[in-house]
Order: structure tokens, then sequence, then C-alpha cells
């Protein structure tokens, strides 16, 4: 949606006090209850983003990748930012401060409607997303987050291409890392899987569609 809208964009109100920062795997670039002064967009690697739910748990919420951005969903409506975010792998970010964004919404109605739009578009797959999650089973759910990487990521050389560790899988699909190796241990037996340490790959990507077809799957891309 930036990245549509940079041709507009390029006045030095917009373009020029953004700043470019460079992170680590692993290095966390939001801070959970940190003031919100403005948002990040991605320009080369992988982040997930995530918050803390009951007894101090973490829960996934999304992983993102280039092109998308991170820390919208506190821009212009909370003081602190409510979610996280860490670099999975080397990740190149550039960062738009709060008073700028606000200053090119107000003079470039285009990127405010198509900000609108990408907010109206979030909220129908969010609530989507907590509907479908409110009827899975744990399979179910754990099959749904394998899906989910693989059109988010696609494959590389038969696997996955976003190895995440199993209890990153449990953060995510909302349950826990024992239950996902016993998930995965049972999809692999019936041959819809493979692992190779913390790769994995679909080996029936059919079948495992199928399997939640019901819950429309595909909402969360």
């Amino acid at each position: 949606m930036i990245k549509k809208n940079l041709k507009n964009l390029s006045s030095a109100t917009f373009a020029n006090p953004k700043k470019t920062l460079k992170c680590k795997k692993g290095q966390q670039f939001i801070i959970e209850g940190a003031p919100v002064n403005g948002l990040f967009f991605i320009l080369k690697g992988t982040v997930k983003v995530f918050r803390t739910g009951i007894n101090g748990r973490e829960q996934i919420v999304r992983f993102a990748k280039e092109g998308e951005i991170i820390g919208h969903r506190g821009f212009g409506t909370e003081e602190y930012y409510s979610i996280g975010a860490i670099a999975l792998q080397d990740a190149v970010l550039c960062y738009f401060s709060k008073n700028h964004l606000q200053k090119a919404l107000l003079e470039n109605p285009q990127f405010s409607y198509d900000m609108m739009l990408f907010y109206a578009n979030e909220l129908n797959r969010s609530e989507s997303k907590v509907k479908s999650i409110s009827q899975m089973t744990v399979r179910e759910r754990v099959i749904d987050t394998l899906l989910y990487i693989h059109r988010k990521f696609g494959n590389l050389r038969d696997y996955l291409n976003l190895p995440l560790s199993r209890k990153e899988y449990a953060d995510y699909a909302g349950t826990t890392e024992e239950q996902v190796i016993r998930i995965f241990s049972t999809l692999k037996k019936e041959g819809l899987i493979s692992a190779k340490g913390k790769k994995i790959g679909i080996v029936n990507l059919q079948v495992l569609k199928n399997e939640i077809s019901e819950h429309s799957y595909y909402l969360d891309s």
C-alpha cells in the first residue's frame, strides 16, 4: 500500500524524513506497551508479530515479509503498541514517524483512501480468523498454520520457506509445543508432511486443504 503510493508520496514531507534500519536475526524492534511513534515498512527479511496473552504466554499474531507494514494497528488510535515485533532473519526496515504519516494522509487523498481500504481489509481478515479458529480442533489449527506459511512464503527445496521452531508453530496455532510435536508426528505417519529438523515440507497439499475447507482457510493470506 505504501509501495503503491510511493510516486505520489515522493515529496520531502514524506520520503525524506523516513529512516532505514537494519535488524539482526532475533532483534526486537517494536516493544509491546511502548509509546506508538510510527510504523515500519519491511524492505527485506521476515518478521514475527506477537502479543502477550494469558499468564504471559506469547501469541504470534502473524508473520510479515517484504512489502508489508508493521505497527499500523496502533497508528492514530492508541498511545501504546499492542504488539511486539522481532526479526526472524536479518531484515531491513523503513521507519515512518507518526507525525509525518499524519501529514502525508492530510496532503494526499489517494493515500488516505488506500489506507482506509487497507484497514477495512485487515479488520475483515481479523474477524474471519477469530471466527474460524473458535470452531477448529487443535489438529485443524496446526494444519491451518502450515497452509498459512505455505501460501505466504512458498517452498524452498521441498520445504516451507520459513523454518520455524515447534514453539513458534504452537504460539501461532494457539496450542502447546507438545501438541504440535504430536500432530506433526501423526501427519508424517499419514504421509501428509515431511520433516527434517526445523524444516517442514507439505507432501499432500490438497488433502490438508480439504480437511479444513469448511473453515475457509484462504481468508488469512
